[in-house]
């Protein structure tokens, strides 16, 4: 209540993180429903409707949800070459199976290491659904979800990246959030989890899976609500379309091509701090201010935009 209130009472727009955590009714329908009693109420609303799983990406090179137990703390603290060769003994390997999978994990928030809900681990092996899950692999292998997931680990040298969902299990409500009319394709904690979750192709991934291979938007929609409804949500009027005396920002794409790459990890923070870094595959040209910045996906040297800073900045 005290939501609604402040949204109406101070006529700021409001906006939240908009994630199912569960796929019980009770758990998902309150999130839509604070936009409808704020906006019958007479204020604004925003919910940042993320186009796909949330959670964090694990791998042998980041982190596991099993880094803090204490079997697995002696065995991640040598380099990934002897990880990878203790992975290779059985009595080892046992032993770590057996602790990930009897050990106590208390309770967890948003990408904080948790015990896994292995039918919403998958490998991230493409740059767009679908995904086996571990489960689902490991009853296919006739193996243990965990000894399936270091198998896995294992076979790609260690490199490969697991989802592990915290929220937004269930796709049918992704989609109904991300139809929603005050709903906006985006999501951001301010960069607090460069390391943990890759966010940032969310875009790429409402026009490559929703648009082109599930068609639940037309390319228009889908460009309007990327577009246009943020510029005009956060108060951007300058944007947001292409039209004469409007700021020129244009993505150019080919929409039978666009899709999210594989993650990667990079060493480019302050004191070689790693991120994870997503590029993208089907985008010809950005473009701010009506220059190129980005020529096929290479910067070009040109520094077009602006800082920019809120009204209470300074």
């Amino acid at each position: 209540r005290w939501l609604i209130d402040l949204a109406v009472s101070t006529g700021v727009p409001l906006t939240y993180g908009m994630l199912a955590f569960g796929t019980e009714e009770h758990k998902w329908k309150p999130v839509v429903e604070l936009l409808d009693r704020i906006t019958a109420e007479g204020g604004t609303a925003w919910g940042q409707a993320h186009s796909r799983h949330f959670g964090a990406i694990l791998s042998f090179q980041t982190q596991l949800p099993f880094d803090a137990l204490p079997v697995w703390k002696e065995f991640r603290a040598q380099p990934l070459d002897e990880q990878r060769r203790a992975l290779a003994d059985p009595t080892m390997r046992q032993r770590l199976i057996h602790s990930a999978d009897t050990a106590e994990y208390g309770r967890a928030i948003g990408t904080e290491a948790r015990k896994p809900e292995w039918q919403y681990v998958f490998p991230v092996t493409a740059g767009l659904p679908p995904y086996e899950t571990i489960a689902e692999l490991a009853a296919a292998r006739g193996t243990s979800p965990m000894e399936t997931f270091i198998d896995i680990a294992v076979d790609s040298e260690l490199n490969m990246f697991f989802m592990q969902a915290a929220a937004n299990h269930d796709q049918d409500r992704v989609l109904e959030f991300l139809r929603h009319p005050q709903a906006i394709p985006t999501f951001s904690d301010s960069g607090a989890h460069v390391s943990q979750i890759m966010d940032s192709s969310l875009q790429t991934h409402m026009l490559g899976h929703w648009v082109r291979n599930e068609q639940a938007f037309t390319i228009e929609q889908a460009v309007h609500r990327m577009t246009q409804v943020p510029a005009t949500a956060w108060g951007f009027l300058d944007r947001g379309v292409i039209a004469p005396g409007m700021a020129a920002d244009i993505n150019v794409f080919d929409l039978e091509t666009v899709t999210p790459d594989m993650p990667e990890l990079v060493y480019d923070l302050p004191g070689g701090a790693r991120r994870l870094r997503q590029t993208a595959s089907g985008f010809k040209a950005t473009m701010v201010n009506g220059q190129v910045l980005l020529d096929h996906g290479e910067a070009t040297g040109a520094r077009p935009g602006q800082l920019l800073r809120g009204r209470l900045a300074n």
